[in-house]
């Protein structure tokens, strides 16, 4: 039948495609390195270094993840294949729309594991530091900005990562002030780096009476979880600490104890807190990871040789700065400043539909096709 013979020739098209991934995604050396980990996972003495072994165990997985992921995809093409031949042989229209839809699956597969082998930056493989910043405008601007965390915490659910709170600030009557999170998993910050910016929204307020329109603004910062490995060059005395009773949702000890964590970098400005963890001491390591992590990302945007030479960046959260627009009243759209995407489903994208964004930053960046302004 004409319908099966077309997807069998569109098949056949995209075999080469499929094959090429297996270079470029760099299957035979993520295979040796799952063997050679999974190996030392067995040995005796293994889970002495706690930390250590799960860092190996987070690695066996993400490699495993990868290896399987095109596996799937080409199990995906040989079970088209097979349905096509099947349909021609039976002359039964109805698997058409199986087809179909599997051939739309596939082709969007296949582009989403091309988009990964763009993430070739230094720490595009690492996991992502996300800071909310609620904008001027008091309650308006901390209820979105609380918007825009339950996005990004449902993007991270809808690909199978992990986060934590470290930081949380409740708003004056709704919403938050700021928060911080670990997002988790295999080239989360190559992701997530697109989204650092001012986001900006129009809709008619749920808190005017007069239901008014309003606009709002709050910023995200996105910087890569820095390995320990790597040197950072902090002194002693560059740094301001701080201790603060906790506040916001979760943990008994909340407000009992000054427990929380404030560290302020001197020379930059740099400010970051926690107060994820039960001690003092704890919250201070994870202060010190985030401020390596931010200034790592100061230096690579700055090109310093030493951190003594940085300056912190002052994100204006307002008009004009942001890179998109999310508008529910009087129409319904996002847009993307930078590279033009938009869509209208405004409900999807709030509920952690951001890849179609996220793919064209990413086509973008390698292909410096920017939007100009």
């Amino acid at each position: 039948m004409l319908q099966f013979d077309e997807y069998k020739v569109k098949l056949n098209n995209l075999r080469p495609e499929l094959e090429d991934l297996d270079q470029a995604l760099g299957l035979e050396a993520a295979q040796r390195e799952a063997e050679m980990l999974e190996s030392e996972s067995a040995s005796d003495g293994f889970w002495d270094n706690l930390e250590k072994a799960q860092k190996v165990q987070q690695r066996v997985k993400q490699l495993r993840n990868k290896i399987e992921g095109q596996q799937k995809r080409k199990t995906q093409w040989d079970d088209l294949m097979t349905l096509c031949e099947l349909g021609n042989e039976a002359e039964d229209e109805s698997l058409v729309p199986e087809v179909e839809e599997g051939f739309a699956a596939l082709v969007a597969a296949v582009e989403d594991a091309k988009l990964s082998t763009l993430l070739t930056g230094e720490y595009d493989n690492s996991n992502a530091i996300l800071t909310f910043h609620a904008g001027a405008g008091g309650t308006e601007a901390q209820d979105w900005a609380q918007m825009l965390y339950r996005m990004y915490t449902r993007w991270a659910e809808r690909h199978g990562y992990n986060y934590q709170v470290i930081d949380y600030l409740d708003g004056d009557e709704a919403g938050i002030k700021s928060a911080t999170i670990l997002i988790e998993g295999e080239n989360a910050y190559g992701h997530l780096k697109s989204e650092h910016g001012v986001h900006r929204l129009v809709r008619v307020s749920p808190f005017d009476a007069n239901a008014r329109r309003q606009t709002s603004f709050a910023a995200l910062e996105v910087m890569p979880e820095i390995p320990d490995d790597v040197e950072v060059d902090i002194r002693p005395e560059d740094i301001e600490m701080q201790v603060f009773r906790s506040s916001g949702a979760g943990g008994q000890h909340i407000n009992k104890t000054s427990s929380a964590v404030r560290l302020i970098h001197k020379p930059t400005g740099i400010v970051v807190s926690s107060q994820q963890e039960r001690s003092q001491f704890q919250n201070r390591d994870t202060c010190m990871k985030m401020l390596r992590s931010k200034l790592v990302e100061l230096q690579m945007q700055a090109h310093a040789e030493k951190i003594s030479d940085l300056k912190g960046v002052q994100m204006k959260i307002e008009w004009g700065s942001q890179i998109r627009s999310y508008v529910f009243m009087p129409y319904q759209l996002v847009k993307d400043t930078r590279t033009g995407y938009e869509t209208s489903n405004v409900g999807g994208v709030m509920d952690g539909d951001l890849d179609g964004f996220i793919n064209a930053y990413l086509k973008a960046e390698a292909t410096g096709n920017w939007l100009e302004k």
